[in-house]
Formats: structure tokens, sequence, C-alpha cells
């Protein structure tokens, strides 16, 4: 894609978020559309976010992580997306409908950057001693592309379907729970709809923040002190409704739930 093809389709995915309205995938409509391309394209959608709205960027997530999430839109491999600081909510903090777009959710395990991982290729020891400490969270995933008709180039231009993320008031060290053996279930309404653990998350959610680390070091754009990271699913993504609830539960980690606000748009009795 040349550059005014990218900026037309940065423009397209804005427009999308501002009036609602999803369009059509963007590797049909740029059949040229690769992978580093489709990163140009969310890389113009920070800057416009930072500087034209005025966001802060707090982190990033890491997205199709988990076998599951990755047949569901079937795709192959991770990618990753920028968490911007309107995009966070408290344990059941409500969440107004107009903040999301065909939301659907999925558990995670959300770490906290204790140091700047500011190395060439960082491994899993710098990524240890890197990491202050662990949040359950739940990510409310959102697509500005019709009916989730995504391919991996579709979602990372898309900023990875970011949409929104919840986190759990209850930080833990690293040695006080098992990563890869935790298990997590997520209920709707009080009824399970999603089971997994960390093994779910490219076999330990380590290995995801590894990947990340990697990446953005390979960018110039390495993890730093404060950042958030969202690991990555552990179980399938469940489709949400306004005034749904979402309560995920991690092994050693805690609870976090997700409350939808009614929308406010819909005919009341």
């Amino acid at each position: 894609m040349n550059h005014d093809e990218i900026e037309a389709a940065a423009a397209a995915l804005r427009e999308a978020a501002r009036t609602r309205q999803c369009i059509a995938p963007l590797r049909t409509t740029y059949p040229q559309l690769t992978i580093d391309s489709a990163y140009a394209i969310q890389a113009l959608n920070t800057q416009q976010r930072l500087k034209e709205e005025g966001r802060r960027i707090v982190g990033r997530k890491i997205g199709l992580t988990s076998l599951a999430v990755q047949k569901q839109l079937g795709v192959d491999q991770p990618d990753f997306g920028v968490l911007f600081d309107d995009m966070g909510y408290g344990d059941r903090e409500p969440i107004p409908a107009s903040a999301l777009l065909q939301p659907k959710v999925e558990a995670e395990i959300a770490f906290v950057m204790g140091a700047d991982l500011n190395v060439a290729n960082p491994g899993q020891l710098d990524v240890l001693n890197a990491i202050d400490y662990a949040l359950p969270a739940i990510e409310i995933v959102g697509s500005r592309i019709a009916n989730w008709d995504i391919r991996i180039t579709d979602t990372i231009a898309d900023n990875a379907s970011s949409g929104a993320f919840v986190l759990g008031g209850t930080p833990r060290k690293l040695s006080e729970f098992d990563l890869r053996l935790c298990g997590m279930v997520m209920e709707h309404n009080g009824e399970p709809v999603s089971v997994g653990a960390g093994a779910a998350c490219l076999g330990h959610p380590l290995n995801a923040v590894v990947w990340l680390a990697r990446t953005l070091a390979r960018l110039d754009t390495p993890l730093r002190k404060g950042d958030l990271v969202l690991s990555g699913a552990l179980g399938p993504m469940a489709a949400v409704k306004p005034g749904d609830v979402f309560e995920a539960r991690i092994n050693g980690l805690g609870s976090v739930a997700a409350v939808f606000e009614h929308d406010t748009n819909e005919a009341q009795p």
C-alpha cells in the first residue's frame, strides 16, 4: 500500500468509530494490505489520537494468543495494539454502551511493568525482573469491521480490535501464584461462558509478554516502567449485550467484573 492508501484506510477506521458504522474488511478494500502496512495504519491512528484527541498511552495489549481465539477468528499468530487512558475501567465500574462497538469480552492476566525493558532482545529473565505485579483483567474487544469479518491484517490495522479494559483491584507478585497452571472461569450473569488457564496464552503468559517486548524493542518503542500489558485471552471470547455483567475469576489472582450499562438509545418501557 502507498501512503495515500494507508491514510485513507486509517481515516475510514476513525470515521467508523466516530459514526458507529462498521466498514467492510480492509483486506477486501485494499487487497495489497500486509502486516507491515496494517501496523502503519495503526501507528497513524495512534498519532492522531495522541495529537488531535489528547489521549495518553498507558500500555499495550497482546491479541490472538489463545488457540481458541485464533480458531474463532481464523488467524495463526499474535498481534498487539495500543492502550489509551480513556479505555480503562475499574472493577464493577459501569461501562457505557456508547464506548463500545460490537463488543466481546475475554479474561486475561494483566501485568504492570516495574522497570524499563530497554534491552535489544529481551528474554524471559529480563521480563520477569521487569514486571512489578499482575492483576486480573477483562478485556473488551471491539471491531470497526462489519460482523467481525477479520483476518490478522484487519485486526492489526484496527488497533488489534481494542475497545476497553477492566482491571481488578488485587495486585499479586508473580511468586504468589502459578502463571501457567492458574485456572480461569468467566461467568455471564452467573452462568459460566468461558473456561481456561494460563497455559492457553501461548503456553505461558510470560511467553506472550516476551513476544511483545521483543517486537516493541525492534520497533524502538520498548516497554517502560508503569506500562500496563494485557497478555492475552485465557479462553474463548463471549459476546456482550447492554446490561450484561461478566465476572472472571483466576485462581491465585482474584476476580474482576465488567458491568455494562443499558443502552440509553433503547426504548424504555
